[in-house]
């Protein structure tokens, strides 16, 4: 039987493929790169569908440096998400993403992504995700999982991220024949899977890296209250 986070795996990806293009209305500066803001004006778009809001309460960065991601409720009762995406492509290369929330205990309609996304369809778009998520399954004992997409036997792998851990740093590792992950909290490493497939590997083309928090098949958090996560930081070492 398919597992709940490989069908909602292949969900994200069909509600990307229908995203229509959307507004470019910020841009904001973080860990040394510019970003852009994704809105949604007043529709929808995918991963979700989900309305994505430009504001400050949703997307902004602190005066640490730090960048913060939050889910918000609006006045009509609409569910806003946020994301923001690098302007340039980096291809090949050490991808490393540090977080300064607990997702241990992440909502089960809400999803963190940290990934890479070509708007060109070869490839599989080029994505390649680490994604914090029951997939709307309070039961699912995994909460996050990598992928090379498309979501396939051998492609991803799943993994249970506990509660106790304030500060985390995934990365992965994109080269020609290998894509390798890893997490750590501190000195203890949680969790490493590397896809080595023959056809499996993406090359680079004009992906750009994607951060986002979003609500699965759009649906409300479970415990109907607002979400925030905080970046602390984001690198990229060329080969």
């Amino acid at each position: 039987m398919t597992k709940p986070y490989f069908r909602a795996a292949i969900t994200m990806l069909a509600s990307l493929l229908l995203t229509p293009a959307w507004a470019d209305s910020r841009l904001i500066d973080f860990a040394g790169y510019q970003w852009t803001v994704k809105s949604s004006g007043s529709g929808t778009v995918g991963p979700g569908p989900n309305h994505f809001s430009d504001s400050s309460d949703n997307v902004w960065v602190d005066s640490k440096g730090k960048l913060h991601l939050k889910i918000t409720q609006d006045s009509d009762g609409n569910w806003q998400c946020a994301e923001v995406y690098l302007n340039p492509s980096l291809g090949y290369g050490s991808y490393q993403f540090k977080l300064a929330t607990d997702l241990g205990d992440i909502d089960p309609n809400i999803v963190l992504g940290l990934f890479t996304y070509d708007n060109n369809p070869a490839y599989h778009y080029r994505e390649i995700d680490i994604e914090f998520a029951k997939w709307s399954d309070p039961a699912n004992p995994d909460n996050v999982q990598y992928t090379v997409q498309p979501p396939r036997s051998g492609t991803y792998y799943a993994w249970p991220l506990t509660t106790g851990y304030a500060k985390t740093t995934h990365s992965f590792k994109w080269a020609a024949k290998k894509v390798s992950f890893k997490s750590v909290a501190g000195d203890v490493t949680l969790a490493q899977w590397s896809d080595t497939r023959a056809g499996s590997i993406p090359p680079p083309g004009a992906e750009v890296v994607h951060l986002n928090l979003w609500l699965n098949q759009g649906q409300a958090p479970m415990n109907g209250t607002p979400f925030e996560v905080v970046i602390s930081g984001f690198t990229f070492t060329p080969p």
